[in-house]
C-alpha cells in the first residue's frame, strides 16, 4: 500500500456573506476533490488539543498522531529542522517573522509577503547589527526566519503576529511566564525595539514604500523551544518504511524531518497562491512511486485566509483541485499498487477573522477498493455526515494507515 496525504493549509472556513453564506470550500468548483469524497469516506477531525493555540505546528503534529504535550518544543525548533539549522544543547530557538508595524500596530504578519531576497538582506543586516555572542538570526523563506539565543529560557508568553492583526504591538510583546525567564523576555523586547530603529529607513524598506509595498519594520520572535525529540513514522507504523515531505514552508519540512521524512525541493514553490502547483504534483507522484508515504502540503489557502480575501481563497482551492489533485488522482487510480489518499486541512483560517481557529476540520479518505459512504461532496458540513464521524488524537492517522475496509 502507498500512502499520500494532500493537505490544503487552512482551507476550512466559516460561512461568508459575500459568498452567499457559503464557505470557500462550498463555493469553489472542485470536481476531483468532490469525486474523491463521493468514492471514499469522510469525517471531521479535531487537530488542536485542549490548552494549545491552533497553529500549524500543533495541528500538523496532532493529525500525524503525535502526543503534542509530550513532543512539542516550539515552532522554531521544528522550522530549524526544516532549514538544517543545528540547535545546540541549552540553545533556545524561536520563529522570527519580519512584520509591518505602523502607527504602533501590527499591520501585516508577513511584511506584505516580502521576497526572500529582500528578507535575506534585512536578516543579514540585523545579524551584523544585533547578532553575535549568544544571539544569531537565521535566514529562512520570505517573512519566516529564526532567532537562536544560547542560554535562553523558553518559559515565555509569546504570540504569533498572524493571530493579532491590527493590535497595538506593545500589548503583545514577549513576557516571562516564570520570574527566572524575565532576562530572556527583556532581551527579546530590546531586540524588537532595536530592530524597529534599524529597519525604519533601510534601503530595502525605502524601495518597498516607493513601490507601494508594505515595509518590514520590525522583527517578531515567538514560539520558543529547544531541540525536539520525536519517534519517526517508520518507528510507529510498520507499513511505512520510507517517505517524503513536499512543502515550501520550513515548518512543515521540519515536522517531516522530525517524523523521518525526506524533504523534496520543488522549483517555484512559494507558499503563496502563485506556487508551482504542477511541480508539486509531479514531485509527489515521483516520490510515491519509490516510497511508502508522501506528505504533500499546499500553503496558499492559509495565506488567503490571513489576508481576509475570500475570493482568492476560493481560487486557491480551485487551483489545488485542478492542478494538484486531478493529475495525482488520475495517475494513482490506474496504478496496480493500491493507494490510500487523504485530503484535509490542518485547521480553519476563517477569512472574516484572518487567523486560525480550533474548530474540527473535514477530511476524506479514498483507498483502492474502498466502500464509499453517502457523502457526495467535500466541505465542512458534508464531512459531518461521513462514515468516520468525529475523530480525535491519533485516530485519523491510525485509520489512514491501517484502514477499516
Amino acid at each position: 500500500m502507498k500512502y499520500l496525504i494532500i493537505l490544503g493549509d487552512g482551507m476550512a472556513d466559516e460561512p461568508i456573506p459575500r459568498l452567499g453564506g457559503r464557505t470557500p470550500l462550498q463555493a469553489a468548483r472542485k470536481p476531483t476533490i468532490d469525486r474523491i469524497a463521493a468514492l471514499g469516506a469522510s469525517g471531521i477531525l479535531d487537530t488542536v488539543p485542549e490548552g494549545f493555540a491552533p497553529g500549524s505546528e500543533i495541528a500538523h503534529l496532532s493529525l500525524l498522531g503525535y502526543d503534542v504535550p509530550s513532543v512539542f518544543e516550539g515552532r522554531g525548533s521544528l522550522e530549524a529542522a526544516g532549514m538544517g539549522v543545528e540547535i545546540g544543547r541549552g540553545e533556545m530557538v524561536m520563529r522570527c517573522n519580519l512584520i509591518t508595524v505602523e502607527q504602533e500596530r501590527i499591520r501585516n504578519h508577513s511584511a506584505g509577503h516580502i521576497s526572500t531576497a529582500e528578507a535575506a538582506e534585512l536578516i543579514d543586516f540585523l545579524q551584523r547589527r544585533l547578532g553575535g555572542g549568544d544571539v544569531r538570526f537565521h535566514t529562512g523563506v520570505s517573512y519566516r526566519h529564526l532567532l537562536t539565543i544560547r542560554g535562553g529560557d523558553k518559559r515565555l508568553h509569546t504570540v504569533g503576529p498572524h493571530d493579532v492583526p491590527d493590535r497595538p504591538f506593545a500589548e503583545v510583546l514577549p513576557s516571562a511566564a516564570d520570574a527566572a525567564a524575565e532576562p530572556t523576555a527583556r532581551q527579546l523586547r530590546e531586540l524588537i525595539f532595536r530592530s524597529q530603529e534599524l529597519l525604519a529607513d533601510h534601503p530595502v524598506n525605502r524601495a518597498r514604500r516607493a513601490a507601494g509595498k508594505q515595509p518590514a519594520t520590525s522583527i517578531w520572535p515567538w514560539s520558543p523551544g529547544y531541540r525536539p525529540r520525536m519517534q519517526t513514522l517508520q518507528e510507529r507504523y510498520a507499513p511505512i518504511r520510507n517517505g517524503s515531505v513536499i512543502s515550501a514552508v520550513d515548518l512543515i519540512r521540519g515536522i517531516g524531518v522530525c517524523a523521518g521524512l525526506t524533504p523534496v525541493e520543488v522549483e517555484g514553490a512559494t507558499g503563496l497562491y502563485d506556487t508551482n502547483y504542477e511541480g508539486k504534483a509531479e514531485a509527489a507522484l515521483r516520490a510515491l512511486r519509490d516510497e511508502d508515504f508522501v506528505f504533500l502540503h499546499i500553503e496558499a489557502s492559509d495565506e488567503a485566509g490571513h489576508e481576509g480575501d475570500a475570493e482568492l481563497k476560493v481560487r486557491t482551492i480551485e487551483a489545488l483541485d485542478a492542478r494538484v489533485v486531478r493529475p495525482i488522482f488520475e495517475a494513482v487510480s490506474a496504478w496496480e499498487c493500491p493507494v490510500s489518499l487523504a485530503i484535509l486541512p490542518d485547521h480553519p483560517t476563517p477569512c472574516l477573522l484572518r487567523t486560525h481557529t480550533a474548530a474540527p476540520v473535514p477530511f476524506t479518505i479514498w483507498r483502492s477498493g474502498c466502500h464509499p459512504d453517502m457523502v457526495g461532496a467535500y466541505d465542512e458540513q458534508s464531512a459531518r455526515r461521513g462514515r468516520y464521524g468525529h475523530l480525535r488524537g491519533d485516530a485519523f492517522i491510525d485509520l489512514f494507515i491501517h484502514g477499516t475496509e
